[in-house]
């Protein structure tokens, strides 16, 4: 079963709710909306105006930066976008890489261990609050005293969560925790606070997997694993089409073509690499970006009734 969500965000209403629309009408599972304050549009606010123009297309952050959201305020979009949308709330939360983004609220980027504990304490609030409970905390890391999200109540029993990272101990927690673990596959910020060292390679994904694995012991069914796929191309010549890419990232063509990170080929041969990354990873789920949504949509179709079929039909 393989299950793609496209991410974008808005630059006017008109086309937003074009792709809305087409994105739930190509089969994509979900509309999801990335958030980075200053440099793109609110994502619950994208996501409302998304949800009415819409009926069964899930509706998510993706992911969002926990480093300069504080609980109750986040919790209460995702509240509200579930009941505006009818119960199709999705939240993906993440530890906020861009520097720029946590001075902007006055504070200064701790490091990796600091942006770890912000993003733990953040989601577990969160997700009490959504829970209905109340929530006290008095960290270095995080304050809250004394919140209840009283109103709005989720229409969903559960907001599904989404974790996004590649960090060992946010893997972990996701394995544990979380619906969806949502591999990045990066690695180091580069110095513009953007852009990322590529963790592709098959002895790095398997470190990651590894992680997520040692999180879900215990667990009676463990988190659907997810890629963040940074390039979509549909080519009768994957192997030119790849070769700029992967000298860029530092991996041959055939280790890039073998990453969940991209979906680069004739649509045949994405439908075969979608199947060998189930197999291989576990992966069953990807994130796309818009400009993958017309090449994709024929794709979609031709996976479509792989989700419904059972076992015995996949493989007959």
């Amino acid at each position: 079963m393989a299950i793609f969500s496209l991410q974008s965000t808005p630059t006017d209403a008109a086309s937003w709710l074009d792709l809305a629309r087409r994105a739930e009408a190509a089969g994509f599972d979900a509309l999801l909306a990335a958030d980075h304050p200053g440099s793109c549009g609110n994502p619950f606010v994208a996501l409302a105006a998304a949800a009415s123009v819409t009926s069964t297309i899930g509706l998510g952050s993706y992911v969002s930066n926990l480093g300069v959201r504080e609980p109750m305020l986040l919790a209460t979009d995702v509240a509200t976008l579930d009941v505006v949308s009818g119960g199709r709330a999705r939240l993906g939360v993440g530890a906020g890489h861009t520097p720029a983004e946590w001075r902007a609220v006055g504070r200064e980027r701790p490091d990796v261990a600091g942006r770890v504990r912000r993003c733990l304490a953040v989601t577990e609030a969160v997700r009490a609050l959504l829970d209905g409970e109340e929530v006290t905390v008095d960290s270095p890391d995080l304050t809250v005293r004394a919140a209840r999200l009283t109103s709005p109540r989720p229409v969903q029993r559960r907001v599904p969560l989404t974790v996004g990272t590649s960090n060992s101990t946010l893997l972990r927690w996701a394995g544990a925790h979380a619906d969806v673990v949502g591999l990045a596959g990066f690695g180091r910020t580069l110095e513009d606070g953007h852009q990322h060292e590529a963790r592709w390679r098959a002895d790095q994904i398997e470190a990651q997997l590894a992680c997520v694995a040692e999180g879900a012991a215990g667990r009676n069914a463990p988190p659907a694993l997810e890629a963040l796929v940074q390039t979509v191309l549909v080519t009768d010549d994957a192997e030119a089409a790849a070769a700029e890419q992967a000298a860029r990232t530092g991996l041959t063509v055939a280790e890039l073509l073998a990453t969940p990170f991209v979906l680069i080929g004739t649509e045949d041969e994405i439908v075969a690499s979608v199947a060998e990354h189930e197999r291989r990873w576990g992966v069953t789920r990807f994130v796309v970006r818009t400009n993958a949504l017309d090449p994709l949509t024929p794709v979609l179709r031709r996976l479509a009734p792989l989700v419904e079929a059972t076992p015995q039909e996949r493989s007959a």
